[in-house]
C-alpha cells in the first residue's frame, strides 16, 4: 500500500534569508530609481557667503575714475617771435588779468614800426598839401565866378540901355546886337565856369577821400604793428596760477611757440575716462557722485568727447554752480559713481563670485532650514557694483549662495554643515 508523502515546509532560516534579499532589492530600487540622484557636496557654512533676495530701489551706475582739472586753462602762445629779454614772474605765481609775464625783443618789428610811421607822416603831408591846393583852386574859381557875375550885371545894364535906345531909333541895330551878344556870351561863360567849378569840386572830393582812406589804412597798419610790439610783452589773459613757463633770458622764441599755461583755480572740473561699451548710454547732463573728506559730492556731465582711444572715451564733469569742495586740488584722483538711468523698484541680489562661474544663469538657493542649497536657473538684468537686478527665478526673502563656485564643478546640491 502506497504511503502519502507530505510536503516539507520552509524552514525559518530560509524564510529569513528570502525576506532579507527582498528588503535589499527594495532598498536598491529606492536608492537608484526613486531616491535623490543629484550630486552633493558638503560645505561649511562659515566658508560661503549667504545673501537674502530683497526688493528695493535699484540705480544702475558704473564706477569711473576721474582727475581733477582747472575749470579753464589758457595756453600762452606768442603772437610775434623774438628774443627773451626780461622775465617778470616764475612758475607757480598767482596772476591777475594783465600782469606781465615775460618780455621779448624783435628789432625787425621795431624797424617796421619806424617805416610805417614815416609812411603815415608822408601820406598825411601829401593829404594836407592836396587839400591846400584844392582849396586854392576852389577859391580862384569862386573869385572867377564873382567876376563873371559882375561882368554879367554890367553887360545886362548896357544891354537894357541900348535896347531902349534902339527901340527909339537912337542907335544903330549893329550897336544894339553887339551889346546883346556880349550879354549872352557873359552868361554862357559864367555857366561854363560854374560847371567847371562843380566838376572840379567833385574831383577834389574824390581825391581827398582816396587820400584819407590811404592815410587811415596806413594808420591802421601802424596800429597793428604797434600792437604786435606790445604783444612782445606777454601778459596774463585770465586770473589764475602760472603752472608752466618756458623761456629763459636770451632764448629765441618762434612765432606761435607755446610759452606755458595759466590755470583758473577759482573752480575745477573732473575729466573722466569711460569704457567704450557705455558710449551710447552716456550723454550731457547725466549725474555722478563721489566721496571726498567723508562727504558725498555731485557732478554733472557737461561735455562728452566722442573720440575713442585705447577702448575708452572721455567726459568733462562739472560741480553744481561751479562750487568745488573745499580742499580739492588739481591732479587729484576721484572715484565716481556714474548714473546710467533713473532709480526704480526691483528684486535685487548681492553681487558675488558666483557670477564668474554661472554667468548669471543659475544660483544655489538655500532651503528654509538652511541645511542644503539646490541649484536653480535664474535670469538677471541690469547691475551696479553692489547688486544685480533679478528678472526671474527668485522670490523676495529667499536666501542664496553668492560666493565663488569655482570649486563646485557640476555639483547640484550643497549640504550645509555648521
Amino acid at each position: 500500500m502506497d504511503k502519502k508523502i507530505e510536503k516539507k515546509k520552509w524552514p525559518p532560516k530560509k524564510i529569513a534569508s528570502v525576506l532579507g534579499g527582498g528588503v535589499l532589492v527594495v532598498i536598491i530600487l529606492y536608492t537608484f530609481v526613486l531616491g535623490d540622484q543629484s550630486t552633493k557636496l558638503n560645505v561649511q557654512k562659515e566658508r560661503i557667503t549667504i545673501s537674502e533676495v530683497k526688493r528695493g530701489p535699484f540705480q544702475e551706475f558704473i564706477p569711473v575714475t576721474g582727475t581733477v582739472q582747472p575749470i579753464e586753462t589758457f595756453y600762452l602762445d606768442v603772437q610775434q617771435g623774438g628774443r627773451v629779454v626780461e622775465k617778470y614772474v616764475e612758475e607757480g605765481a598767482f596772476l591777475e588779468i594783465g600782469d606781465p609775464i615775460i618780455r621779448l625783443e624783435n628789432p625787425d618789428l621795431t624797424l617796421n614800426i619806424i617805416y610805417n610811421e614815416a609812411q603815415v607822416f608822408q601820406q598825411v603831408n601829401a593829404l594836407r598839401s592836396t587839400k591846400f591846393n584844392f582849396e586854392q583852386n576852389r577859391l580862384r574859381l569862386k573869385s572867377s565866378l564873382l567876376d563873371l557875375e559882375l561882368d554879367i550885371m554890367e553887360k545886362h545894364r548896357d544891354y537894357k540901355i541900348k535896347k531902349e535906345l534902339f527901340d527909339k531909333d537912337l542907335i544903330s541895330k549893329t550897336e544894339f546886337e553887339i551889346s546883346r551878344d556880349q550879354y549872352d556870351f557873359a552868361k554862357r561863360r559864367k555857366n561854363l565856369t560854374y560847371e567847371n567849378y562843380i566838376q572840379d569840386s567833385l574831383f577834389q572830393a574824390s581825391q581827398i577821400n582816396n587820400l584819407e582812406s590811404q592815410v587811415a589804412q596806413l594808420q591802421e597798419n601802424l596800429k597793428v604793428t604797434k600792437q604786435q610790439l606790445e604783444n612782445l610783452t606777454v601778459r596774463a589773459p585770465i586770473k589764475g596760477q602760472l603752472t608752466s613757463l618756458n623761456g629763459e633770458i636770451g632764448e629765441s622764441i618762434a612765432q606761435g611757440q607755446n610759452l606755458g599755461q595759466i590755470d583758473n583755480i577759482e573752480s575745477y572740473k573732473v575729466r573722466a575716462a569711460i569704457d567704450e561699451h557705455y558710449i551710447a548710454r552716456v550723454s550731457p547732463n547725466q549725474n555722478g557722485t563721489f566721496t571726498f573728506a567723508n562727504n558725498s559730492h555731485a557732478l554733472n556731465i557737461k561735455t562728452v568727447f566722442p573720440e575713442v582711444t585705447n577702448g575708452r572715451f572721455e567726459v568733462d564733469m562739472f560741480f553744481p554752480s561751479n562750487n568745488a569742495p573745499s580742499g580739492i586740488r588739481r591732479g587729484q584722483t576721484v572715484h565716481i559713481k556714474l548714473e546710467l538711468g533713473e532709480s526704480q523698484e526691483a528684486l535685487l541680489v548681492d553681487r558675488g563670485g558666483f557670477y564668474q562661474t554661472t554667468g548669471g544663469q543659475w544660483i544655489f538657493v538655500i532651503n528654509e532650514s538652511e541645511t542644503e542649497a539646490v541649484r536653480r536657473p535664474i535670469r538677471l538684468g541690469s547691475q551696479n557694483p553692489q547688486v544685480f537686478e533679478v528678472l526671474d527665478g527668485l522670490q523676495p526673502g529667499e536666501k542664496v549662495v553668492t560666493s565663488s563656485y569655482d570649486n563646485y564643478g557640476d555639483i547640484e546640491k550643497l549640504v550645509l554643515k555648521n
